[in-house]
């Protein structure tokens, strides 16, 4: 693997570039990582440009554009990455709630509806986070066909909301019959209020799901990929791994989100290959 001349930072002499998708509201993202950048260009030796643009979509494309070096994504969003770009996936991490890198999808109702299983939402109106996440598109969509309701004919409406955290507040608030979004999310928003506990019911969880990959461009230097991996397995500071919502790292792979691919196709959540 060689330098990209695309224009990305795989040298060392420009600021690695690293983007982040905004599972919730993009600043307040960008302030939760803000150590995490501190802690790259010190462990790294070099600047780091951390960013969160205001779409899924957006990372997606200044990843395949070459601007950015390293992305958090979301297992959807990679594998919409990996059609138009050469990368692949280094690690997620292990998360403190769930003690593995797995979590789960989940669809909540208002507490007081009179939905009781996926079936009764047929017709109804839904809300989706991003259309390209995975725990808020995908999975959601997986578990509405699984009930046998196409989420594009057999809605009443269907909303994209942006976030996980727009979600749970249109449900709870009674604007959408119901919605999907991610379990770990979900909790840390009972906990911190944003939900108001027993506002909503959850109906389903999904499977499980492999966690968010840190994914680099092939054209990053070796030496840059094992100095970044390094980084990240070694991190052992509390207060950052608590930042990060994470207990450690672990490495993962491409053929780990294949699965996500497979059904993102069915669903037509991703562009069949020319």
């Amino acid at each position: 693997m060689g330098c990209s001349e695309a224009g990305g930072s795989a040298s060392g002499d420009e600021p690695l570039q690293v983007g982040l998708i905004p599972n919730e509201n993009p600043e307040e993202v960008e302030a939760q990582y803000q150590p995490l950048e501190d802690y790259l260009k010190k462990e790294l030796g070099r600047e780091v440009e951390l960013s969160v643009p205001t779409t899924y979509n957006a990372v997606v494309e200044a990843m395949v554009s070459g601007e950015l070096d390293l992305a958090y994504f979301g297992g959807l969003t990679y594998v919409q990455a990996r059609q138009r770009a050469e990368v692949h996936p280094l690690f997620t991490e292990i998360n403190p709630r769930t003690g593995t890198t797995k979590y789960r999808s989940l669809i909540i109702v208002p507490a007081d509806s009179d939905i009781q299983e996926v079936e009764d939402i047929e017709g109804k109106t839904f809300a989706f986070g991003s259309v390209s996440s995975t725990s808020g598109s995908l999975y959601p969509s997986i578990m509405l066909a699984e009930a046998g309701i196409d989420y594009r004919t057999d809605l009443e409406e269907k909303i994209y909301t942006g976030g996980h955290d727009t979600t749970a507040q249109a449900v709870a608030n009674g604007r959408v019959a119901a919605g999907g979004l991610e379990d770990r999310i979900f909790y840390d928003l009972e906990e911190e209020g944003v939900i108001e506990e027993g506002a909503v019911r959850i109906i389903e969880k999904s499977a499980p799901i492999e966690g968010y990959p840190w994914v680099v461009r092939d054209a990053l230097s070796d030496k840059t990929e094992k100095e970044l991996t390094d980084a990240y397995l070694s991190i052992e500071d509390p207060e950052l791994l608590d930042l990060l919502r994470a207990e450690d790292y672990v490495r993962v792979q491409a053929s780990d989100y294949d699965y996500v691919e497979e059904q993102a196709r069915k669903l037509d959540l991703i562009a069949e290959q020319e």
